[in-house]
């Protein structure tokens, strides 16, 4: 399918750095609580816009390429669930 976009929730992972202390264990249900994903079937999607500079432990669906790279940098962790 040719130019048709998957809709994802997203979350930007300066977002996540501003909003969660160091060694935060951050989920869909997590960001949902804090509001800043919608309640729906839509997957998990973590963008590199921001910068990171504390070791968070992030569980998505998907994330770009920059932001697994910039969370892994600051000493945090990645984990793509289903």
């Amino acid at each position: 399918m040719h130019g048709v976009k998957e809709i994802c929730n997203v979350v930007n992972v300066g977002t996540l750095n501003e909003v969660f202390e160091a060694g935060a264990e951050i989920d869909e249900a997590v960001l949902l609580k804090a509001g800043l994903v919608a309640k729906n079937k839509a997957p998990l999607k973590v963008l590199g816009t921001g910068d990171v500079n504390k070791a968070l432990k992030v569980k998505a669906q998907k994330f770009s390429a920059s932001a697994k790279a910039k969370i892994e940098a600051a000493g945090g962790s990645v984990e793509v669930i289903e």
